[in-house]
C-alpha cells in the first residue's frame, strides 16, 4: 500500500476533467452557452483543477474566499490556500450573466472551449490589496502585479466542469504528467518520500547540487518544470526539458530522478508562490519541496530566503508537504566542488555564485561560461538555442535577464 502524502485537504484527488461520453455531452452543451474568454493564467489554473493539481478546489473562488486567502491564507471554509484562484471579466460581459447561469469558458488565445461554469457570484476586488498581500508590492514593474492589474474588473465565482487540457499533452508528451500519473510512477518505484524541485530554468551546477542533496534524503526527486507562460527572456520549456533530460541521463543515478512538467503560468510571487508550489506538489505525491535561494522570486522584491521563512509563519498542519531548506549554494575553488554557506568555511572571493540570470546573460551575449557553472552537454544545448535568437530579441533577453533569478 502506498505511503505517499495524502492530497491537500485529506481526501482523494479531485480531478474535474470530464472524460468520454460525459465530456462529449457537456462540450455539445457548452457550444450553446454564453462565452467568456479567459487568459493564459486562468487557463492554467483551470487545467490544474481539471487534472486534480488544485485538489480540493471545485471552481473559481468567491469574494469571501479571495478575502480570506489574501488576508489569512484560508478560504471561507477554512481550507489553507496561499494565492487567490480567480476568474475575471469586464463589466459589460459580467452584466449580461445572471447568477445561477451557466457559461462556457473559452481560451482567449485559440478560441477552444475549456470548461463550463455555473456562476454563483459576481464581485469586485481591490486589486492593489491583492498585490500588496500576495506580491508584497504594487510596483507595476513586477510581472505578477502587471497580471493582476490587467485583469477584468469583475470576478466570477462558481464550480467548473473541465473539458480540455489544451495542447499540453501533445506539445509535451514526454514530460506533461498529471498527479494521478506521478503518484502511480512513485508507487511503482517504491518511493514513499519524494522531493519536488521547482524550476523555470535549465539546471546549472547549483540546481544539480540541490537535487543531489535531496536524493540523499528522500527516495527520489521529481524535477518539476513549469510549462506555461514565462516572462520575456526565459528559456522555452522544450529547450529546458531537453537540457534537463541530458543532465539526468549523464549525471544522476538511474531511477533516482523523474522529470515532469505542469501547466501553470509563472506568477513570480516569491514566498506565497513557494507555498502554492508545496500545496500542489502534495497533490502530485511529493513529501518535500526543495526551497533554495529566491524561490519563485523576481528582481529584488523578496529577500533571498523569504520563501523559506514563510513556512515558519503558517500553521504546522497547513500542508503535509514540507520544505527542504537549503542555504546559498556555489562552486568553491578552495573546496574543489559545490558547497553551501553551511558547509563551506572559505571567503567570498573563493566562491563562484551561480544563477539563471547570470547564465542567460552570458549566453545571450555569446560570452564564456565557466565549466564550474554548467555541464558542457547542457551548455551545448543552450548555445544551440541562443544561436537561433534574432538580434533584436537578444536585447530583450539581456534586459530581462537582470530582473529574475
Amino acid at each position: 500500500m502506498s505511503k505517499l502524502v495524502k492530497p491537500h485537504g485529506g481526501g482523494p484527488l479531485k480531478p474535474l476533467l470530464l472524460q468520454g461520453d460525459a465530456r462529449a455531452a457537456e462540450l455539445a452543451r457548452a457550444r450553446t452557452l454564453p462565452q467568456v474568454r479567459i487568459t493564459s493564467r486562468e487557463v492554467g489554473d483551470l487545467i490544474m483543477m481539471g487534472i486534480g493539481g488544485f485538489t480540493p478546489l471545485d471552481g473559481f473562488m468567491t469574494h469571501a474566499d479571495w478575502q480570506g486567502v489574501c488576508d489569512n491564507y484560508r478560504m471561507a471554509d477554512g481550507l489553507f490556500w496561499p494565492i487567490p484562484i480567480t476568474l475575471s471579466t469586464v463589466p459589460d460581459i459580467a452584466n449580461g450573466i445572471q447568477i445561477g447561469a451557466d457559461i462556457a469558458l473559452v481560451n482567449d488565445e485559440d478560441g477552444e472551449i475549456m470548461a463550463t461554469m455555473r456562476v454563483t457570484e459576481k464581485y469586485r476586488i481591490d486589486k492593489r490589496h491583492e498585490c500588496t498581500t500576495v506580491f508584497k508590492t504594487t510596483d507595476t514593474e513586477h510581472p505578477g502585479v502587471q497580471m493582476v492589474m490587467a485583469q477584468g474588473d469583475i470576478n466570477l465565482a462558481g464550480p467548473v466542469k473541465v473539458l480540455s487540457e489544451s495542447d499540453f499533452p501533445t506539445r509535451f508528451p514526454d514530460t506533461y504528467l498529471t498527479p494521478t500519473e506521478t503518484r502511480a510512477l512513485f508507487a511503482a518505484k517504491g518511493w514513499n518520500t519524494v522531493a519536488a524541485f521547482q524550476t523555470r530554468n535549465p539546471m546549472h551546477r547549483s540546481h544539480e547540487y540541490l537535487v543531489k542533496v535531496a536524493v540523499e534524503i528522500c527516495d527520489g526527486v521529481l524535477i518539476h518544470s513549469l510549462l506555461g507562460k514565462l516572462k520575456p527572456g526565459d528559456i522555452p520549456a522544450d529547450v529546458r526539458s531537453n537540457a534537463i533530460k541530458t543532465l539526468i541521463d549523464k549525471y544522476f543515478v538511474k531511477d533516482t530522478v523523474i522529470q515532469a512538467g505542469y501547466p501553470l503560468d509563472m506568477r513570480y510571487a516569491g514566498p506565497r508562490e513557494a507555498l502554492l508550489h508545496a500545496l500542489f506538489r502534495q497533490n502530485y505525491g511529493c513529501s518535500h519541496l526543495i526551497v533554495g535561494r529566491d524561490h519563485a522570486g523576481v528582481g529584488e522584491y523578496y529577500g533571498p530566503f523569504d520563501a523559506q521563512h514563510i513556512f515558519n509563519d503558517i500553521p504546522a498542519n497547513a500542508l503535509e508537504t514540507q520544505p527542504l531548506k537549503i542555504d546559498w549554494t556555489f562552486w568553491c575553488y578552495q573546496c574543489g566542488g559545490m558547497a553551501s554557506a553551511r558547509t563551506c568555511p572559505h571567503q567570498p572571493g573563493d566562491r563562484l555564485l551561480l544563477s539563471g540570470t547570470k547564465l542567460r546573460k552570458a549566453l545571450s551575449e555569446n560570452g564564456d561560461v565557466p565549466a564550474e557553472f554548467s555541464r558542457a552537454e547542457v551548455l551545448a544545448i543552450l548555445r544551440d538555442y541562443y544561436a537561433t535568437i534574432k538580434d533584436e530579441d537578444r536585447v530583450e533577453v539581456k534586459l530581462s535577464g537582470h530582473s529574475a533569478k
